[in-house]
């Protein structure tokens, strides 16, 4: 037989995307499409042996933040590292467009703080050719990466762009400046934005401490925009909110009228918080129930404890807050380490209040009862009697001193995994319950971001690894794992050509020795503009991921081949 495809992968176990179990077959590919599922007679010009290899969907990443990134880099690591072929940046309601120019700044400023990418790396990195949003898609549109993107419309930078100061200062729109916004909005998804993102939660900060301008936006303005959507035929709202305001009933009842008057999808973040621990049940039960009553309000959630990694080269540690601390903390790495090792540094360090003079908003969430030495290959569940009040207790010391030396461990390369959320009683059931609800979307990795303390962007590995393979308390449908992250999140995004392996599909595939999938520990690297740092994380395993059918990773190993483009939405 003669050349019958461009590539074929050959003989691989497919999980095509549907939860459909799983099936031994080839995958024809020809002009970045799936030709054939099934007995390919005729050869590639290239193919892949997959044989004992197991075949999927591009993954389809819902929650990333590479606003800025997508402008300078044609590479959009770590998520093209773990099989993400499509990633929807956007979200939390930051970005960089529309924006006029004076107030770029403001807008720089507030993806660093809410989102802790740095400022001189975005300011070296955006050359701001745009003012609208539909400019900022066409700058977008013109780099070719080794991944697709799809952007959201930021609430921020659309009420900055509309109520100026007044935006910063929290005041309330009036009805002029909703319809304008509901027109930038509209406008923006008929030039190809898959949606809307706003935030409501005093998390979200810029390093000053001011609030995010969406903070305390009122009912009548979230749902003009939302109207937008409506106005424009497409779209999704995606929000993330403390759901306290003043309970998770009464806020969800208010995005619930957003949902029933524009009658467009929205999608929320939803995480087991430690303070709250039955929160995330009332919210899931109620989502639960507009999806009963035909809206689609989902829950977005993590398949893992969203965590902080506490480290001398990160952007904190423990001790980041001491005077003592900060007398040395502009010193190189090994200097450092040797400055620490000498006892009465240690001993003064170690004396002085490590949270009165910290800048960290989260630092007083931080408790050395469920913080943990983070090992290689790292551990996203260990047991309590791990945590480092327990090993301090066990070796008869205090905690600050174990966590102190533990950071000196490795030549201060190590780091110290402190969850924030999902892990309150020491497991992950929360995330095993929400994965086994229809409803649920899996996701919230924050792609692209919190470069120095959080590296969640290897979320779609981890899913398959642990959930499919390692869990101790017993693992869940390797098929239906992928389909969470396939065909699923594709849908959800309004991305109706990609997610399933199936004739006519886009052919966005990855090849994953399954067996030898792992995540690596994650490293510092200073590869940002303006030398700026941001924390990576690899995983082993990926034979082949293959973006519109050109391999652009080999062995994790980029290619050099960039399909990647900008999709614009269906409007």
């Amino acid at each position: 037989m003669g050349i019958e495809a461009d590539l074929v992968i050959r003989g691989g176990t497919v999980l095509d995307g549907t939860g459909h179990e799983a099936f031994e077959a080839d995958v024809a590919i020809t002009n970045g499409r799936i030709t054939a599922v099934g007995k390919v007679a005729g050869s590639g010009r290239e193919e892949i042996a997959a044989k004992g290899r197991i075949v999927t969907p591009g993954f389809v990443d819902l929650h990333t933040h590479y606003d800025g990134q997508a402008v300078w880099d044609q590479h959009l690591a770590p998520s093209a590292w773990h099989g993400v072929t499509t990633a929807v940046m956007g979200n939390c309601g930051v970005g960089f467009a529309p924006v006029r120019s004076g107030d770029r700044d403001t807008l720089i400023e507030l993806m660093e703080g809410v989102e802790d990418i740095p400022g001189p790396a975005l300011a070296e990195g955006l050359d701001f050719q745009w003012e609208s949003f539909s400019e900022f898609l066409d700058v977008l549109d013109a780099k070719p990466r080794d991944i697709d993107i799809c952007a959201l419309v930021p609430h921020a930078a659309v009420r900055v762009y509309v109520m100026g100061r007044r935006a910063l200062e929290l005041e309330p729109a009036n009805q002029a400046e909703i319809a304008t916004m509901r027109q930038i909005v509209g406008d923006a998804v008929r030039a190809g934005a898959f949606g809307f993102s706003t935030s409501r939660t005093i998390s979200h900060k810029t390093l000053k401490g001011d609030p995010t301008p969406t903070l305390r936006a009122q009912e009548d303005e979230l749902t003009g925009i939302a109207l937008g959507l409506r106005d424009a035929g497409t779209g999704l709202l995606e929000l993330v909110s403390d759901w306290n305001t003043p309970d998770p009933a009464t806020e969800f009842a208010m995005v619930r009228r957003v949902a029933e008057r524009s009658g467009r999808p929205i999608v929320f973040s939803l995480t087991a918080r430690h303070d709250r621990t039955e929160a995330w049940r009332e919210l899931l039960a109620l989502s639960n129930q507009a999806a009963a009553d035909g809206l689609p309000i989902r829950p977005v959630f993590p398949p893992r404890p969203i965590g902080i990694l506490l480290g001398l080269q990160g952007s904190q540690n423990p001790f980041s807050g001491t005077e003592s601390y900060k007398s040395i903390a502009h010193l190189p790495l090994e200097q450092r380490v040797a400055a620490m090792r000498e006892p009465a540094m240690r001993a003064r360090i170690l004396s002085e209040d490590r949270i009165k003079g910290s800048n960290f908003p989260l630092i007083t969430r931080l408790s050395f009862d469920r913080m943990f030495p983070f090992g290689d290959p790292p551990d996203y569940a260990p047991p309590r009697e791990n945590s480092i009040a327990a090993i301090a207790a066990r070796q008869a010391i205090s905690a600050e001193a174990a966590a102190y030396d533990m950071l000196l461990a490795d030549g201060g390369q190590g780091f110290l995994f402190a969850p924030l959320t999902n892990y309150a009683d020491y497991t992950l059931d929360a995330s095993a319950e929400l994965l086994r609800h229809p409803n649920t979307i899996v996701g919230l990795s924050d792609g692209g971001a919190h470069v120095g303390f959080i590296s969640d962007g290897s979320f779609p590995s981890f899913l398959l690894a642990y959930w499919g393979r390692d869990r101790r308390e017993g693992t869940l449908p390797l098929a239906d794992l992928v389909r969470r992250q396939t065909s699923d999140t594709a849908r959800a995004a309004g991305l109706l050509d990609r997610g399933v392996l199936a004739p006519g599909m886009r052919a966005d595939v990855n090849v994953i020795d399954f067996d030898a999938l792992r995540l690596e520990r994650p490293e510092m690297r200073w590869d940002l503009p303006a030398g700026g740092r941001r924390l990576l994380q690899r995983a082993r395993g990926y034979d082949a991921t293959i973006v519109a059918g050109a391999v652009t990773y080999r062995d994790g190993e980029a290619t050099g081949a960039l399909p990647g483009r900008l999709v614009r939405s269906a409007a």
